[in-house]
């Protein structure tokens, strides 16, 4: 088993990724500006949002490095597999992939058709695998890499009041994936997984104020995180400050996971 072993330097420098390259699903625009600020080439990859191809040229011009948008859906195979294919012959290699894309609904168990419940879990669980699995060849092949999963506190606690039984469980799902895989792959990468709590991002918009309320009395700051709040966490997974980790969760939760 081996796990790459970085050389003994001072600390600021096992947090660069100067010349590495860092793919993210779903954007994650906290984690691809820490990465880009920290040195790495940022590829982009993504499926419904428009603004994609934007924010790559404006990480680009904004941290001097190389930022590209490749169009993919996770949920299919082939599309995530050719995509990271095609990264790897645009930037030379791939030290990490961030499987960061997913989905939340609001439903009560007994209301979900096999259709809906089925979207959850196939983009929340079967797209984080394959994206891992395809970014796992090409590791295979370099003999070294990185995979960093999104999960949530909701992996390990079930949320109140809404009612999210999907979303629950491919959470947990992705939370176990993180776990088996960094034991299977251990001779070529490293595979952890980072759950945040509440974080004050878009989807919150439709949250009604009586339910924004019920969240933060369970947080004991009595606070959501903002996004850039995140980016230390996510730094650290990628980089030779987290060397001798693998198969870890990182909560990011301000204690809610404990009241």
């Amino acid at each position: 088993m081996v796990l790459s072993k970085p050389n003994d330097v001072p600390v600021q420098k096992l947090f660069d990724l100067t010349g590495k390259v860092v793919a993210i699903t779903g954007i994650g625009l906290a984690a691809a500006n820490a990465y880009a600020e920290a040195g790495a080439q940022i590829a982009i990859l993504y499926l419904t949002t428009s603004t994609a191809p934007a924010t790559a040229k404006e990480i680009a011009s904004k941290y001097k490095t190389q930022s590209r948008p490749y169009h993919a859906d996770v949920t299919v195979p082939k599309e995530i597999s050719t995509a990271i294919e095609g990264i790897v012959k645009d930037f030379g290699k791939l030290d990490v992939i961030v499987a960061n894309a997913g989905i939340c609904s609001e439903h009560a168990a007994m209301d979900y058709t096999p259709e809906e419940f089925q979207e959850i879990m196939n983009l929340n669980v079967n797209g984080a695998f394959y994206t891992a699995q395809a970014a796992a060849r090409m590791f295979q092949q370099q003999g070294f890499g990185n995979v960093v999963f999104t999960a949530s506190v909701s992996a390990t606690l079930v949320n109140t009041p809404q009612k999210q039984a999907a979303y629950d469980a491919s959470k947990a799902g992705v939370l176990q994936l993180t776990k088996s895989l960094a034991v299977e792959w251990v001779d070529f990468c490293r595979v952890n997984c980072v759950s945040p709590g509440y974080v004050k991002t878009q989807i919150m918009n439709y949250a009604s104020k009586e339910m924004l309320d019920t969240w933060l009395s369970q947080i004991p700051v009595r606070r959501f995180a903002s996004p850039y709040e995140l980016k230390g966490v996510y730094l650290f997974c990628a980089s030779d400050a987290s060397s001798y980790m693998t198969g870890s969760n990182l909560v990011v939760d301000s204690g809610f996971t404990l009241s």
